[in-house]
């Protein structure tokens, strides 16, 4: 097996619970896929670094990052894959909301004004989250190049509508979660 199979092993055993929720969208499933229990987990962290990598490997960026929390894990497993890979590529953190103190940035990390950057997030429904960090990240004068996620939930449309190629490691069929 490759990454791309180990990982989505570790998904659909650590990350996939069944039962009712409220996403953050606002919807009701009957499954979640809490994909900080990989994006977090010692032996998984790496295959999230390499599958994305992957995915984006056609895309040119220097920066990749998203809106936090669920998008930090993500960038720090890809920057370690890319350095080890003799790779240069920064990471930065979305923050929801602007600093009101110290420097007051929206954007930590390494400056992205100028700089061609990938946004992530782990999993998305609407889009809303990671579509948030695009924004703030074209406030600061980045490029954003593409949105790629770990597993698409049915935000592909609204982010190819805002104008931006999108691509997902997974799918629910690719997980089972849909017939």
């Amino acid at each position: 097996m490759g990454d791309h199979d180990d990982l989505r092993k570790f998904i659909t055993d650590l990350a996939v619970v069944h039962g009712r929720v409220v996403l953050s969208s606002g919807r009701e499933a009957d499954w979640y896929v809490d994909l900080r229990r990989v994006t977090l987990h010692h032996a998984a962290a790496p295959l999230v670094g390499r599958t994305m990598l992957d995915l984006t490997s056609d895309w040119d960026f220097e920066a990749v990052g998203g809106l936090t929390l669920g998008a930090d894990p993500i960038a720090i497993s890809m920057l370690h894959v890319a350095s080890a890979r003799q790779r240069r590529l920064d990471a930065f953190v979305v923050r929801k909301a602007g600093k009101t103190h110290g420097l007051q940035r929206r954007i930590e990390g390494p400056e992205v004004s100028g700089r061609r950057v990938l946004a992530v997030e782990d999993t998305s429904t609407t889009g809303s989250s990671v579509l948030t960090a695009v924004e703030a990240l074209q406030e600061a004068g980045a490029v954003v190049v593409g949105v790629a996620v770990i597993v698409d939930r049915g935000a592909g449309d609204a982010v190819r509508a805002a104008g931006l190629p999108y691509r997902a490691a997974y799918t629910l069929a690719d997980l089972g979660l849909v017939a």
